[in-house]
């Protein structure tokens, strides 16, 4: 008797059941799956790169912006040991990403992401008070007529050729617009950058086919901004001028923020 009501009883629930399995055929299913596809590759993923003498935590004010937007958004820890190696560990979080990437380099990362950039994910690139070298030239090449930088004697070379920038180069040059305290964090957590990398030439430049955008830094004492524009105006970037320090990610993170939501578009 119990058997029998068992099977009784699975028998009715199935019954009961069967209307609503039947509202999901695989048809609707399938096109359940695509929806959702499309909602994820709608927005691209931003690929944030960061420059010399910093690292990934540079673009901590931009983050939440986009992902409070709706983006995926990954900060790229550079080794910042060569030009080589750079690209190396960018390609790998590009690889990584499940659709369109939105490039986006300052300072010395505009040169890896003019390499980087011809993964065939990559849609668009920002460079933030970036070089933006053509290809067979390093920064080397694009400064080699200008005078040296003011921060220049401020630099720390160790036994391996690593530069570093002490505190008070920090506070001074590179981000003036910002609080002493920030000053110093940036300083403490600063990533040493291989000398080397001024002489790490570009070999395929990815802003000839791909869209670009630009943002110049009108108060940059690490990169005057007249190289900057003079470099936006050589890749045919669209151009935003803020007034800030040569960190405008963290100085005006707003209209950065905006810059790379315009390239994702």
């Amino acid at each position: 008797m119990n058997s029998l009501f068992l099977r009784k009883s699975a028998t009715y629930v199935a019954a009961a059941l069967l209307p609503v399995f039947l509202q999901i055929s695989p048809a609707r299913a399938a096109g359940s799956g695509d929806s959702v596809a499309e909602a994820m590759s709608a927005k691209p993923s931003i690929v944030l790169v960061h420059g010399a003498f910093a690292d990934g935590s540079s673009w901590d004010k931009i983050v939440p912006i986009l992902q409070q937007k709706g983006y995926t958004v990954v900060a790229v820890q550079n080794p910042l040991s060569s030009l080589a190696d750079d690209v190396a560990a960018t390609k790998r979080v590009i690889d990584a990403q499940p659709g369109q990437v939105v490039l986006v380099g300052h300072s010395w990362a505009g040169v890896v992401i003019t390499e980087a950039g011809n993964n065939d994910k990559v849609k668009s690139l920002v460079y933030v008070a970036a070089f933006a070298p053509a290809e067979g030239e390093s920064i080397a090449d694009i400064t080699k007529d200008a005078p040296p930088p003011p921060y220049a004697k401020s630099l720390v070379p160790d036994e391996g050729g690593f530069l570093t920038l002490t505190p008070a180069a920090v506070a001074t040059y590179f981000a003036q617009d910002l609080s002493p305290a920030t000053a110093r964090t940036l300083a403490a957590t600063q990533g040493s950058w291989q000398s080397h990398c001024l002489q790490d030439k570009v070999t395929t430049a990815a802003w000839k086919t791909r869209p670009s955008w630009a943002v110049v830094a009108r108060n940059d004492r690490m990169i005057p901004a007249t190289f900057e524009r003079a470099m936006a105006q050589k890749i045919g970037a669209h151009v935003t001028e803020v007034d800030s320090s040569h960190v405008a990610m963290l100085a005006k993170p707003g209209a950065v923020a905006a810059v790379i939501e315009e390239a994702s578009r």
